[in-house]
């Protein structure tokens, strides 16, 4: 199940069984001997998942207000949970949610999945390894803690001083941030994203680099915390959607679907309710 805006539903798999379902190319087999044609090999992501019937989208599930999802119930939501059954629809498919992780998405593309969305920032070294689609949302670096440290925790100098407790999520852009930005500092990495502020508000850790999005969206679920200076970030980021390196037919498809939603008030329907 996942959120409002999207009614299809959805098949949540494992990685064990997902295996195999996403190259761009399908075996054949010889047809020397028995002289049956041959069958069509897709020469895109597009064709096999046009011919399968089923698009499988890789997200993390702990990144809202893009992508969340419900151990205990297995229900899906975010804003880009919602674009992927609008992506699906209009593809003429069925929907099928594939978790992943931070670490492992780029190992994920293209082999239990075709494509990845969920909030993810675009930079040189996942293009290394795959294409982006479009940019949609301009976004970047920048702190959230207790309202009452907001004052303390202005720039990159007044973090990285020893006592302060940076905690962060691994494997993605915001440990790489830490990592790279965070001398003095101690950083403290959490695994869990989804319970990682929980952190912040029981004290045992000062304060969490992330996107302005993410931070603008956690301070109004918890009015404990307060998003530092959130439309002057330290960075600038952009948010774009995954796909397998070198299809260009797919991404084509993909940019021309992403522009659609973008200005017939689609993207708009289903990010409203979550950033206002």
């Amino acid at each position: 199940m996942i959120g409002s805006g999207w009614r299809r539903v959805v098949v949540v798999v494992g990685v064990a069984l997902a295996v195999g379902g996403c190259g761009s190319g399908a075996s054949t087999g010889s047809t020397a001997s028995t002289g049956a044609a041959p069958e069509a090999v897709p020469t895109s992501v597009l064709d096999g998942v046009v011919q399968r019937g089923e698009v499988k989208v890789c997200s993390t599930g702990d990144y809202r207000p893009f992508t969340h999802l419900d151990q205990a119930t297995g229900r899906w939501e975010g804003i880009d949970v919602d674009m992927a059954g609008d992506l699906a629809q209009r593809l003429g498919v069925r929907l099928t949610l594939v978790p992943t992780t931070w670490a492992t998405m780029l190992d994920d593309l293209g082999r239990t999945c075709d494509i990845a969305m969920g909030g993810i920032s675009v930079t040189t070294d996942r293009a290394k390894r795959a294409f982006f689609s479009d940019p949609y949302l301009t976004d970047g670096k920048t702190p959230i803690t207790r309202c009452e440290n907001v004052a303390r925790f202005q720039t990159v100098e007044q973090i990285d001083q020893p006592g302060v407790r940076a905690v962060v999520n691994p494997g993605g852009t915001n440990e790489k941030f830490a990592d790279t930005n965070l001398d003095q500092a101690t950083i403290v990495r959490h695994p869990d994203n989804n319970t990682i502020f929980e952190e912040i508000l029981a004290g045992r850790a000062d304060l969490m680099i992330t996107d302005a999005t993410e931070t603008r969206w956690q301070s109004k679920q918890h009015p404990e915390l307060c998003a530092v200076h959130p439309d002057q970030p330290f960075t600038f980021s952009e948010k774009a959607y995954l796909l397998p390196r070198g299809d260009v037919v797919l991404q084509e498809w993909v940019n021309q679907w992403l522009h659609l939603a973008r200005n017939d008030g689609t993207y708009t329907r289903f990010a409203q309710p979550h950033l206002g």
